[in-house]
């Protein structure tokens, strides 16, 4: 089977961008390969999380994987400081990545200009990171978001670049995966961009949500004053909130408001609520096991356990081998 590799950032609870974007995919291809899936605590530390918020957010994020549907006998789930490898190798391919290139990053240059105060050399070489994360395994398959997409090209480039510095076919290139025709980007209920936890509460509507939240939230969706012609364009607001309905709904229920928006019939405070209802269906189910699963800790702590030695055993052996390729040597 071939390998895939994927986390999230323990940056606080999952969201339908979280579940919609990886771990749909994640509960999907599980079966089929051999898979890592882990709890990114090291990414998270770009934005200097507090000790207590770190280990709730890990936690929280391992209880929302088992909740989504990811089987920890099936899966590998790992939280990512617990494999000290993975920062030796971003330590190898930091030396080979260039201040140029990390730069140009699309990611990097939002974050600038986000968080002027807060550009760290974590930022900068998060691209690193991430491929250290992917190329420790050996991964074919790495199923991300449209926004990580240029991110994964990255990892190609430092997996290449290794490979010939050192005249030697180790990495294998990984490439993006998705069960569906393209990679999915969920957008936030702000009206800009995808939906995240930075953005703010309002932003993200999370797995964990009560029903009432939910309602609330979308209700408060940014919307414009409507069409004024048949079969105009939608703006980035209204578009954003066909693409949310789209993932929830039925295909039906999306034809239906299409019509009404193209035909200028269309009352927003109806697409709302069916959006709102939709999104509570979808997240009910998952909502409860994550109540079921977080009053169970020796549960989580075993999962945990076994999946740090897997993951620890695969991290290892490559490890073992670049070591061999670079030269260093014991005495």
């Amino acid at each position: 089977m071939e390998t895939v590799v994927s986390g999230i950032r323990s940056t606080g609870k999952l969201h339908l961008g979280n579940y919609y974007g990886a771990v749909t995919n994640f509960v999907q291809m599980q079966h089929e390969h051999n898979c890592y899936f882990f709890i990114a605590d090291l990414h998270s530390l770009t934005t200097h999380p507090t000790p207590e918020d770190l280990h709730a957010n890990v936690r929280q994020v391992v209880v929302e994987y088992l909740a989504a549907g990811i089987d920890p006998d099936v899966a590998t789930i790992y939280i990512q400081s617990d494999v000290p490898e993975v920062a030796e190798l971003y330590l190898y391919l930091n030396m080979n990545a260039y201040l140029g290139e990390l730069e140009r990053a699309t990611s990097f240059k939002d974050k600038v200009r986000a968080n002027p105060d807060n550009v760290n050399a974590g930022l900068l070489t998060y691209p690193v990171l991430m491929a250290a994360d992917i190329l420790l395994h050996r991964a074919t398959k790495v199923p991300v978001g449209k926004d990580q997409e240029q991110h994964l090209e990255m990892t190609r480039t430092f997996a290449n670049r290794f490979n010939r510095m050192y005249k030697t076919p180790y990495f294998i290139e990984p490439h993006a995966f998705s069960f569906s025709k393209q990679l999915v980007k969920i957008p936030g209920l702000d009206g800009k961009g995808k939906m995240g936890k930075s953005e703010g509460e309002a932003n993200a509507v999370y797995l964990s949500d009560t029903p009432e939240i939910i309602r609330k939230k979308v209700m408060r969706a940014v919307t414009d004053g409507g069409p004024t012609e048949p079969n105009q364009q939608k703006p980035e607001v209204i578009q954003n909130l066909f693409t949310l309905l789209a993932a929830v709904s039925a295909v039906d229920t999306v034809a239906h408001f299409d019509e009404l928006y193209n035909s200028c019939q269309i009352r927003y405070g109806d697409l709302k609520k069916q959006l709102a209802e939709d999104m509570i269906m979808a997240t009910t189910p998952i909502r409860a096991r994550i109540d079921e699963i977080s009053s169970d800790n020796e549960y989580i702590s075993k999962v945990i356990r076994r999946g740090n030695e897997k993951a620890r055993e695969s991290a290892r052996k490559t490890l073992a081998d670049i070591r061999q390729i670079i030269g260093f040597r014991k005495f």
